[in-house]
This record gives structure tokens, sequence and C-alpha cells, in this order.
């Protein structure tokens, strides 16, 4: 399938690529279907979320375990049901960053990861029950944590 966006142009995706997010995403709760897109160069770890339905919705992700390696939630019930989640490898977690003027101030978001089951290829943004985690992670301050 072709799909066009306006942060890649036009990209080519095969269906099996798509993540249906049933409840869509808190916000965009209309857009049920994405792609993840790997950034360009081998040591750059952010990946984009790209809406197959909307050409300019995109997101920009990062594996939270690179900057935060003790990052640690569970999932309740419904959402391991809803998201058929058999083993905890057939899940992928991101988080969603935001990337202002100033990179040094770049976060992310660990409160509401996104979890996405890549058996079936059925994603949720989960907002956990938690006073450890927030929606404003200072990357680079916590990157100076990891060693």
């Amino acid at each position: 399938m072709d799909l066009y966006t306006s942060h890649f142009g036009e990209i080519k995706i095969k269906d099996e690529e798509t993540i249906t997010f049933h409840d869509g995403l808190p916000g965009f709760e209309d857009y049920k279907k994405f792609v993840i897109i790997k950034s360009e160069g081998l040591e750059v770890p952010f990946y984009w979320m790209q809406s197959a339905e909307k050409e300019d919705l995109a997101f920009v992700l990062l594996d939270p375990f690179v900057f935060k390696k003790n990052y640690s939630f569970e999932l309740n019930k419904t959402v391991v049901d809803k998201l058929v989640i058999e083993k905890p490898e057939d899940v992928a977690v991101f988080s969603v960053v935001v990337i202002p003027e100033d990179i040094s101030k770049m976060t992310a978001n660990l409160l509401a990861p996104i979890v996405i089951n890549i058996k079936s290829m059925q994603g949720k943004q989960v907002v956990l029950d938690s006073n450890e985690y927030h929606t404003k992670h200072l990357i680079l301050e916590e990157m100076k944590n990891v060693g």
C-alpha cells in the first residue's frame, strides 16, 4: 500500500506492518491505523509512529529502556486480553517524545507508554496508575543516570 505522509512523502508499506489501535490514541480517537518508521542511521534511537489515515499525523517515539533501564510496569488483565498478549516477548513498548526547540529539554512520556503486540499488530496507549512516572521525563537528564 502507498502511504502519503507530510514528513516522509510517499512510502510503501505492507498491510501486515499496520498497527491497529482499536481505541485510537487519547486525543486522536478517530485514527486507528499507524505504522512505525525507524529513523535513519544506526545510532538514532528514535522512531516515528505515522498515521495510515491522516498524512500529517505522526508522533516521535523512543524505546524507554534506552534512557531508563529500570523502567517497569504491569499491564492489567483488560489490556492484556484486549491486545491478545500471550507472552512478554510479544510486546514492544515506546514512549511518546516531545522535542522542543532547545533539544536539551526533550521529554518522554513514561506515564502513558505505547504498548504494541508485535504478533497481532494491535496497540494501545496505556495510562499507568503510578506515582513514579510522569508525562515529561527529561531524556538527557535520565541518560546521565544510565550506565
